[in-house]
């Protein structure tokens, strides 16, 4: 793990513990992820994140609208995956960043419990990741 992945994981943590984020640690997650964490937090004040919760299980994963005019919406896991074209390109193939706009803006909802909550059974959960 590099030293930003440690910097950014501290950060992180800190803010789930506490359900708040202070202009410190806005500062510093922007200094990591630039832009992307712009765009993270529009789509955040958009409300743009869902947290889908399978029950009874409690598994869940994120969806999460994209800015571009058709408003796609994406799958993923905060902390290890994206559906869209940028995971794949920068993240996957070329290194080039620690993660997605749509992992960021999952990761800050969740932690700072922004999400629109959505409840569904178990198998339509499934269903959903199924899909990926």
């Amino acid at each position: 793990m590099t030293a930003s992945h440690l910097v950014a994981e501290s950060v992180w943590k800190t803010i789930e513990s506490t359900h708040a984020v202070s202009e410190e640690q806005l500062s510093i997650l922007h200094f990591l992820f630039g832009k992307n964490f712009e765009r993270a937090t529009r789509i955040v004040d958009q409300r743009g994140v869902k947290k889908i919760t399978g029950e009874p299980s409690g598994r869940s994963i994120f969806q999460v609208v994209g800015e571009s005019r058709r408003k796609e919406e994406y799958f993923c896991f905060a902390e290890h995956y994206c559906a869209c074209y940028s995971f794949f390109y920068d993240i996957v193939n070329r290194g080039e960043q620690l993660c997605c706009k749509h992992q960021l803006a999952a990761r800050l909802a969740g932690s700072l419990g922004a999400c629109v909550e959505v409840k569904v059974s178990d198998e339509q959960l499934a269903l959903l990741l199924s899909e990926l």
